[in-house]
């Protein structure tokens, strides 16, 4: 599936759902979906910058595709990231950094979201693309 798939079946579960209670309910219960995040990868470097709550993002490369597992210690920002893993896990660099992130939009994420927690969800976005473009210079010298 692409990024754009993605995005769309994100969008079709959120339009499901009209109250934003629900919605963040939807969000908490993403997050508790998700694996946790084996300690190991719980190191300084895998800790996102500029998030209020801790998350980390740890990222590894097989085939030329890109492979995310995050968590965090607050239950809607491990549900944020749980969205933005799903969107990118199994993508190219390329494909991640040619995004159209238009999916926070279309489900109002940014709008419902406190200040902090938007400046996170941009940090989170920032350093999935880091990565991406860490290895697409990487892939690229191979």
């Amino acid at each position: 599936m692409n990024i754009n798939d993605i995005q769309n079946d994100i969008i079709e579960e959120f339009s499901e759902l009209d109250d934003w209670m629900d919605r963040y309910q939807l969000l908490i219960d993403l997050g508790e979906e998700q694996l946790p995040l084996p300690d190991a990868q719980k190191t300084e470097s895998n800790l996102i910058d500029g998030c209020q709550s801790r998350v980390w993002l740890a990222c590894s490369e097989q085939d030329g595709r890109l492979f995310f597992q995050a968590e965090s210690d607050a239950l809607i920002v491990k549900g944020i990231v749980s969205l933005l893993v799903r969107v990118f896990n199994g993508q190219t660099p390329a494909d991640i950094l040619a995004a159209d992130l238009y999916f926070v939009d279309k489900i109002g994420l940014k709008e419902h979201l406190s200040p902090t927690r938007s400046n996170g969800l941009l940090a989170m976005i920032r350093q999935i693309r880091y990565y991406a473009m860490a290895y697409q210079t990487k892939l690229s010298a191979q």
